[in-house]
């Protein structure tokens, strides 16, 4: 006997929420409806080509039902609403753009979903959880998460992924980051959900606690983020050694030979001076040293592992608030450099070198949200 499909809203067809759309409907669990919005007419015309070295190539894939806004998918109950947009408050904040989940006529005639943030940064979920709260409809059910994913979005409807996507999951409670074990109720929503992403195909960890490992997530963008769109360079500028021409390599950019000393004695000290801050921030928040918690290795590790991947001569992913900065769309600075600046100053733990990437983005957030700073080719 077959399963009854269960109906998922994905909210945003950017690269992340073109793969996940792809992998819930892949799973054959799901009736999956996605709201697009600035590309809606070139998905709706011609579908979104998928080109990605796990899943194929894909062309012109749809999901189940497209739409161009929140409120014209609002027609039915979903057990889970994915929200894929990145988290810019300043511009929008998440009741804002779930508004017609959250307000009459869908609340007087359904029930709240479960929420699913896939989203950056610290502290995304509390405007939700709020609104959700105010319903007077129960306790929020919302879903947070670790998004690991190499995918671009190359053009309107054409994404590009690589051979790897890994989700973890867990249940967010408001205020708690100590919690580490789940209720019946929690295991039984988040087991749900991680089984139809893996019958799809990703790589799922369900976790008990899960801002510990959005702080450790949050440990890459500090410091490679900021340092990618603050100097307007991908990661191999820092890492990636000079072709080979005699084996026929030719690639830009790399780590020429007369700055290799340089960036080797100055720039990387200070990144992992700079990790070792969050470090600090992250024993002050309680989060033990451990595998789990937040080991002290994390930050060496961080910064070996990233190097590892962008020596390769074939590597091309660029972070994606370089991406946002080269296309003056607006950048995720408020729910990453800016939480962890006011988690820090409510704890009095100093953290200069991450206050300074905070301010100099904000400068670079300024020029995107004034209008002052034009996209220009990647």
């Amino acid at each position: 006997m077959s399963v009854p499909l269960k109906d998922v809203l994905v909210v945003g067809l950017g690269a992340v929420g073109t793969i996940y759309a792809h992998i819930l409907k892949r799973s054959g669990l799901a009736r999956v409806t996605v709201v697009a919005r600035s590309n809606y007419d070139a998905v709706r015309e011609h579908g979104m080509h998928i080109d990605s070295k796990k899943y194929g190539s894909i062309p012109a894939w749809r999901p189940d039902r497209l739409f161009n806004s929140v409120a014209e998918a609002a027609d039915r109950p979903y057990s889970y609403v994915v929200l894929t947009t990145k988290a810019v408050p300043e511009v929008s904040k998440t009741p804002s753009v779930l508004a017609a989940l959250l307000s009459p006529p869908y609340t007087d005639s359904h029930p709240q979903p479960t929420y699913v943030l896939l989203q950056n940064g610290m502290g995304v979920e509390r405007d939700l959880y709020a609104s959700i709260q105010a319903l007077g409809q129960g306790d929020p059910r919302i879903i947070s998460t670790v998004v690991w994913i190499a995918t671009n979005l190359a053009s309107k409807n054409e994404v590009t992924h690589n051979h790897f996507d890994r989700l973890t999951l867990g249940m967010y409670r408001h205020g708690d980051h100590l919690t580490t074990s789940n209720t019946a109720e929690e295991s039984a929503i988040v087991d749900d959900f991680g089984a139809m992403l893996e019958a799809g195909g990703t790589e799922v960890l369900l976790v008990p606690e899960i801002q510990r490992y959005k702080f450790a997530k949050t440990f890459w963008n500090i410091v490679f983020s900021s340092f990618a769109t603050l100097t307007d360079s991908p990661l191999t500028a820092i890492f990636r050694p000079p072709p080979n021409a005699e084996e026929g390599e030719s690639y830009v950019p790399y780590l020429a030979h007369v700055t290799e000393r340089f960036v080797r004695e100055e720039t990387l000290p200070v990144m992992q001076s700079i990790l070792e801050e969050m470090v600090s921030l992250g024993r002050a928040m309680g989060f033990p040293d451990e595998e789990g918690g937040l080991p002290s290795s994390l930050a060496a590790q961080t910064i070996s592992n990233t190097a590892a991947l962008h020596r390769h001569p074939a590597a091309n992913y660029l972070p994606s608030m370089l991406l946002d900065y080269r296309n003056a769309y607006p950048i995720e600075v408020e729910v990453i450099f800016g939480e962890v600046v006011r988690m820090a100053r409510e704890r009095n733990v100093p953290i200069p070198r991450i206050e300074t990437l905070y301010a100099l983005l904000t400068v670079i957030q300024n020029q995107i949200l004034g209008g002052f700073k034009t996209a220009r080719n990647t």
